[in-house]
C-alpha cells in the first residue's frame, strides 16, 4: 500500500495518474496548500521542502517503508518498482529521463510562473506577464516539434515523460496559449486525456480544491509564510 500526500495540482496529478496507470493500491491524503497544511510537522517529516506530492511506500525496497518527495523522483521510483513507463534499454531510458528533466526544470516552473503572474499576482506586471507567456509559448513549440516526429515525448511509447508533462498542459488557456496553434501538442494532449487512468488520476482530490483567492491562501502560497524558518 502506498500513502500519497497531495493536492489537486499539476504536480499532484502526475503522481495520481502514475498510480492509476500502474494499478497500484494507494490512499490519497489531502494536503490543503491554501490552508497551510504543507507546513505541518508531520508533512515536513516526509517532504522537507514543504511541497506536494510526497509518498510513503509501505512495501519499499527490502519490504521497508520508503518516503519520497519530488514528483519526478516519485515517478521514476514507481516506474522502476513496477517495470512500467520507463524503458530499461539505456538509450531509450535516458531519452525518457531527459524529457522528464525538461518538464521538471523547464515546463513546470515556467508555466507555474505564467500562472502566477497572469492570474494570482496582486498587481499586473506587464514585463513578467510577457516574459513568462513568451517562454511558455517557446516550450509548447519545443514539444510541438518533438511530437511532430514521435507519437510521445520520448519516442513512440507512452512514458513518465508524458505523465509528468500532461497535467501542466491542462491549463493552457490560463497560460495565454491557444492549443490549436500547436497541433501536435493538441493531438498528444487529447489522446492522453482520453486514457482511463488519466481520467481517474485527475479526479483524485479534485472535489476538495478551492479557488486560491482568499487572504489566507495567498499568504500561505505567496506570502512571508513560505520563507519562515522551520
Amino acid at each position: 500500500m502506498i500513502d500519497v500526500y497531495s493536492w489537486a495540482t499539476p504536480n499532484g496529478h502526475k503522481v495520481h495518474i502514475m498510480l492509476e496507470e500502474c494499478e497500484l493500491a494507494y490512499t490519497a491524503h489531502p494536503v490543503d496548500i491554501g490552508a497551510g497544511d504543507q507546513f505541518k510537522p508531520d508533512f515536513l517529516a516526509i517532504s522537507p521542502n514543504n511541497r506536494i506530492p510526497a509518498i510513503i511506500d509501505h512495501d519499499g525496497p527490502g519490504g521497508k517503508d520508503l518516503a519520497l518527495f519530488e514528483s519526478g523522483a516519485i515517478l521514476q521510483y514507481l516506474a522502476d518498482k513496477t517495470g512500467k513507463f520507463l524503458p530499461t534499454e539505456p538509450a531509450a531510458r535516458y531519452t525518457t529521463l531527459q524529457w522528464l528533466m525538461f518538464q521538471m526544470g523547464g515546463l513546470g516552473p515556467m508555466l507555474g510562473q505564467t500562472h502566477h503572474f497572469r492570474i494570482y499576482a496582486p498587481e499586473k506586471i506587464d514585463y513578467a506577464i510577457q516574459r513568462y507567456t513568451n517562454e511558455s509559448r517557446r516550450l509548447y513549440g519545443v514539444m510541438d516539434r518533438q511530437l511532430g516526429k514521435h507519437t510521445y515525448l520520448a519516442g513512440d511509447a507512452y512514458t513518465i515523460a508524458d505523465i509528468a508533462s500532461f497535467p501542466w498542459t491542462r491549463s493552457w488557456k490560463n497560460q495565454g496559449i491557444e492549443l490549436s496553434e500547436f497541433p501536435n501538442v493538441q493531438r498528444w494532449h487529447e489522446e492522453i486525456a482520453d486514457r482511463p487512468a488519466v481520467k481517474k488520476g485527475v479526479d483524485v482530490l479534485a472535489d476538495l480544491r478551492k479557488p486560491l483567492v482568499d487572504d489566507r491562501a495567498r499568504e500561505n502560497l505567496f506570502g512571508s509564510t513560505q520563507y519562515s524558518k522551520r
